[in-house]
C-alpha cells in the first residue's frame, strides 16, 4: 500500500522534516507506554512483562508508520505486524475500545509532540526573521490532514485484522460447543472431548427443550421469511451467550432446540429470567421445559424435557419455562394404560361442542381467571359461566369444584395422547 500525503514526498517545517519531532522513538514509546498504565483502563492491570513487552513493541511500530507516513513512505512489514498484534490481541480478549482508545491517545500525544517542537521553532528567529515560513504553515496544514488519514489506517487495519481473528476464534469455539453438546446428548465419554475442546464438564446440567414459535414477519410475503427466521436465531444465540457466557451448551434451530446450562450457576429464577430474555431477543414468546440431570444421564433428561415440552404445547399452556416438578402428575397421565384411556374418553360428550373444550382448556391454562379467558375469547363473562356450566351438565364434573376440575384437567391431557 502506497500512502499519498499530498504529492508531497515528505513534510518538513523549517527545513526539517517533520517526523524529526517523533525520532526519538525509544523514549517516545516508553512515555506513551507509561501513559497507556496510568489512563487507559485495563491496561493497568496487565503483568509486567506485557507492558514492557508487546504494548511497548506495537506502540514502537505505530510511531515507525507514522514517521514513515510523514516521509511519505510505505512500511509493509509494520502494517503487517500491526495486523499480527491486532489477530492476538481478538485471541486472547482485550477490548478492542480499548484497542483504539490507546491508538487514539497515541496519536493525541503525539501530535502534541510535533506541534509543540513546530511552535519552539517558530520563537527562534536569525537574521532574516522567523525560523517558520508559509510553506512550513502549509506543510503543518497537510500534516494535520495527514494525521486522520493516518488514524483512519491503523484503526483500519487494527479493525479488520482483529474482526477476522475474532470470527474465527468464535467459529473454532462453535465447533467446540456443537461437538461437546453433541457427544452429551449421544450419551458418549465426554471427558477426553471436553480436554480436546478445551470446556469443563459441569457436575450437572438443566437440560432446557426450547420451542421457538415462527416470528410473524416469516408469514410476510414482502420479505424472505428464511432470513427473518435467521435473524431471529442469531438474536436469541447472542442473547444466551450474553447471559450465560461459554457455559452454555446449546443446539438450536430456528424452531428451537436443546441447552445444556451447568446447575450450579443458575437459580429456578434465573432460568425464569433467560427464557424471557430469549422472548424479548426472538421478539416471540419462546416456551421450555427443564429438567436437572448428570452428564450420563443427559441423554434420558433431554427425552423427558422434550416430551414436557410436547405435553404443554399439546395443552396450549402460556408461554414460560416449565420444570417437571410442576408437571409430574400430566406427565404420568400421558403414559398409556388404561388409566389414559377411561380419562381421555370423559370428554367424548364434548365432541359435538368444540366451543366448549376450547373453553375448558384455555379456562385452565388461564388459572381459572374467567376474565382473562373471557378477553382471549372475545365473549362477556357470563358466556364462560354459562359453559362451564354446559361442560359440567355434559360430562358430570362440575369446573367450579375441585374435584370435577381435577378430573377435567385429567381428561385433557390425557385426550390430548389419544390417536
Amino acid at each position: 500500500m502506497t500512502f499519498d500525503n499530498g504529492e508531497r514526498p515528505g513534510l518538513s517545517v523549517s527545513g526539517k522534516p517533520m517526523s524529526a519531532a517523533l525520532e526519538d522513538i525509544l523514549a517516545l514509546s516508553q512515555h506513551m507506554v507509561g501513559h497507556f498504565v496510568e489512563h487507559v483502563a485495563p491496561c493497568g492491570t496487565l503483568p509486567s512483562d506485557a507492558i514492557h513487552g508487546d504494548v511497548t513493541a506495537i506502540t514502537r511500530i505505530c510511531l515507525e508508520l507514522a514517521i514513515g507516513m510523514l516521509d511519505g513512505e510505505d512500511l509493509p512489514a509494520e502494517t503487517e505486524r500491526l495486523r499480527d498484534a491486532a489477530a492476538q490481541w481478538a485471541r486472547e480478549g482485550v477490548p478492542i475500545d480499548t484497542i483504539h482508545h490507546a491508538v487514539h491517545e497515541g496519536f493525541r500525544i503525539g501530535v502534541d509532540v510535533v506541534v509543540t517542537n513546530a511552535a519552539s521553532r517558530q520563537l527562534r528567529t536569525d537574521a532574516t526573521g522567523p525560523v517558520l515560513t508559509a510553506g512550513d504553515y502549509e506543510n503543518l496544514l497537510y500534516g494535520l490532514r495527514l494525521v486522520v488519514r493516518m488514524l483512519d489506517r491503523m484503526t483500519t487495519e487494527i479493525s479488520l485484522a482483529y474482526v477476522r481473528e475474532l470470527r474465527s476464534v468464535v467459529s473454532e469455539h462453535h465447533t467446540a460447543v456443537h461437538t461437546l453438546t453433541s457427544a452429551l446428548l449421544g450419551g458418549h465419554s465426554t471427558s477426553t472431548m471436553a480436554r480436546e475442546c478445551g470446556i469443563e464438564i459441569a457436575p450437572s446440567y438443566h437440560v432446557l427443550a426450547v420451542s421457538i414459535p415462527p416470528h410473524p414477519q416469516e408469514f410476510d410475503i414482502r420479505v424472505d421469511g428464511k432470513v427473518v427466521a435467521r435473524r431471529k436465531l442469531r438474536r436469541v444465540q447472542a442473547e444466551l451467550a450474553t447471559r450465560c457466557g461459554a457455559s452454555a451448551l446449546s443446539l438450536l434451530s430456528v424452531d428451537g432446540g436443546t441447552i445444556l446450562i451447568p446447575s450450579g450457576a443458575s437459580s429456578p429464577a434465573d432460568l425464569d429470567e433467560l427464557i424471557a430474555g430469549l422472548s424479548e431477543a426472538a421478539e416471540v414468546s419462546v416456551m421450555a421445559t427443564v429438567v436437572t440431570a448428570v452428564p450420563r444421564e443427559v441423554p434420558g433428561a433431554v427425552e423427558q424435557a422434550r416430551e414436557l415440552l410436547d405435553m404443554v404445547q399439546r395443552l396450549q399452556c402460556e408461554r414460560g419455562l416449565y420444570g417437571f416438578d410442576e408437571l409430574a402428575l400430566e406427565f404420568q397421565l400421558t403414559r398409556p394404560g388404561p388409566g389414559r384411556e377411561y380419562l381421555g374418553s370423559l370428554l367424548d360428550p364434548l365432541d359435538a361442542y368444540p366451543e366448549l373444550v376450547d373453553t375448558l382448556r384455555r379456562h385452565i391454562s388461564n388459572n381459572l381467571n374467567r376474565r382473562r379467558t373471557a378477553r382471549l375469547l372475545h365473549v362477556h363473562t357470563n358466556t364462560i359461566d354459562y359453559r362451564l356450566k354446559r361442560i359440567g351438565h355434559l360430562t358430570g364434573f362440575d369446573p367450579t369444584q375441585l374435584t370435577g376440575l381435577w378430573y377435567l384437567r385429567s381428561a385433557l391431557v390425557a385426550r390430548s395422547y389419544r390417536t
